[in-house]
């Protein structure tokens, strides 16, 4: 077994999941106010998104909290959770504002607008499982 090196450490996040239990409502919500397309899905299991170079997962907590078969070709290992998640998306300032217009033409409730006592935008609201999205300029964490 190879021995772990003390400075290793994460150079990215590769996906971010929410939980739905209305996928039907969540691909809606995504494909018309996002304009988000499904990269894969299962019908009541799960719908997955690509963001450029990272994937949205929206599982079902009802089917991925039961174990995959002893045999199964993908051993996932059980998960889920019940309650409202969140993700936030990367926008510039002028990105953010026409977002803000096209999730209001689409009847979203923009629940939050403001900006960072060090700087930069976020707008929040909900997709249809309660999940607070979020679209923000990277400065707020001091990114590019």
């Amino acid at each position: 077994m190879p021995i772990a090196r003390s400075d290793m450490k994460p150079n990215a996040i590769l996906e971010t999941v929410l939980y739905a239990r209305d996928l039907g409502a969540i691909e809606d919500f995504y494909r018309q106010a996002l304009g988000l397309e499904p990269f894969a899905k299962v019908e009541g299991r799960h719908v997955f998104y690509r963001v450029e170079e990272q994937m949205l997962l929206v599982f079902n907590p009802v089917a991925t909290t039961k174990p995959f078969p002893h045999d199964a070709k993908l051993p996932v290992p059980p998960h889920g959770a019940d309650g409202e998640g969140h993700v936030c998306f990367r926008a510039s300032a002028d990105e953010i504002a026409a977002w803000r217009a096209r999730l209001e033409e689409q009847g979203v409730v923009i629940e939050a607008d403001f900006e960072w006592p060090d700087g930069g935008r976020s707008i929040y609201f909900r997709d249809p499982a309660g999940n607070c999205l979020e679209f923000a300029e990277p400065r707020i964490w001091g990114l590019k």
